[in-house]
């Protein structure tokens, strides 16, 4: 099957896996004839990316970092913790993510066990899905990259719990930002993003007095928009004073930003969200991290459209492992003309080659 861009799909184009919303209740399935009505709505639902069937490549599957179960789980008990805290103060809130705070930790302990039973490279474009908050499926997309990232950093496993809440839980503060901001379509005023900026106070104060949870994951709250610079917020702490941990956490952080469908931007497909990374390299992330989020996640997954060097068009059918960046493709056009008998090249083994540019759906490859 074939990654498509939403907006580009045309009436006609077959379903290739199932749409589900966070409940994991599906909403089209796999097989289903699109019509432009259902496109339409995919759009306002802002789903960026789907797949569609096509002969040539419907033995490509694209596999899932972890289970549908363990995702509804997790982003459940994130959306239940964070709402049920929302309307409490002090005290009152710090204790809801205290009795959360065991759940969170086993569902930590679930993700990486998923994660290392996985060797495919992680994206999280293998499913696709619609969700009612954006802060909920962000806080736990952060963390399956951020725990991909520690795992490739060969962090031990009780520091990468750790790490783990600490991802789970770096937006709590946004709870406590007026949601017309959160929300807000438009560029921001300077007294909103100064609101938007608290999140970061507001989640060290929730975090930092609860006794089961480490003070580092009051930390990952408070300095995930630290920047090696200096440049960041809030407090505008630079290198060797931000946490690692944070460190870690800024990068899984800004790439789920930039490859989700957001009010103000459009979604980045994975290697656009990488070069932002890399424009940052040594400014604002470093770049050890970046190395081993590129080693641990797809940056071309798999399903998807895309034009080399030399002219031939195809689409990404395999990932080599630890390598993000030199995936196989099977190629489908030679010389602008489809060829009878795809087959497949491996540019880990072809080094001269390099991805030009990724297709829209509608380009024929």
């Amino acid at each position: 099957m074939r990654l498509a861009i939403t907006k580009s799909l045309s009436p006609g184009a077959r379903l290739g896996k199932n749409i589900h919303n966070e409940r994991g209740h599906i909403l089209l399935c796999e097989g289903l004839t699109l019509t432009q009505k259902m496109i339409d709505r995919l759009v306002s639902l802002n789903i960026p990316f789907v797949y569609i069937q096509d002969p040539r490549t419907d033995d490509i599957i694209p596999m899932p970092p972890v289970s549908g179960k363990l995702r509804r789980e997790a982003i459940n008990t994130i959306e239940t913790t964070f709402q049920d805290m929302k309307d409490k103060i002090n005290l009152d809130a710090s204790f809801t993510i205290e009795q959360a705070s065991v759940k969170f930790t086993q569902i930590v302990r679930s993700i990486m066990k998923e994660l290392k039973s996985n060797k495919e490279l992680m994206t999280l474009l293998a499913d696709v899905y619609t969700y009612d908050d954006y802060i909920f499926t962000h806080s736990f997309n952060v963390t399956l990259y951020t725990l991909a990232i520690g795992m490739e950093l060969n962090i031990n496993e009780k520091n990468l719990e750790i790490l783990g809440l600490g991802a789970i839980l770096h937006d709590v503060g946004k709870m406590l930002v007026p949601l017309d901001i959160l929300r807000k379509p438009g560029k921001l005023t300077e007294q909103e993003f100064e609101q938007i900026q608290k999140h970061a106070d507001y989640g060290f104060h929730l975090i930092k007095n609860i006794h089961t949870v480490s003070l580092i994951v009051a930390n990952c709250a408070y300095q995930h928009h630290e920047r090696l610079d200096g440049s960041g917020y809030p407090r505008g702490i630079k290198g060797d004073e931000i946490h690692y941990f944070c460190k870690i956490i800024a990068v899984a952080d800004v790439f789920d930003a930039v490859t989700s469908n957001r009010v103000y931007r459009k979604a980045m497909l994975p290697h656009e969200g990488l070069e932002v990374l890399y424009a940052g390299v040594g400014k604002k992330f470093d770049n050890t991290i970046i190395e081993a989020f590129r080693r641990a996640v797809a940056i071309y997954p798999n399903g998807l459209s895309v034009e080399l060097n030399d002219g031939r068009k195809g689409v990404v059918c395999a990932q080599n492992e630890g390598i993000g960046d030199r995936p196989l493709i099977r190629i489908l056009e030679e010389n602008g003309e489809q060829i009878k008998e795809p087959y497949e090249v491996d540019m880990n083994k072809n080094l001269h080659l390099l991805i030009m540019k990724c297709l829209n759906i509608q380009e024929p490859a």
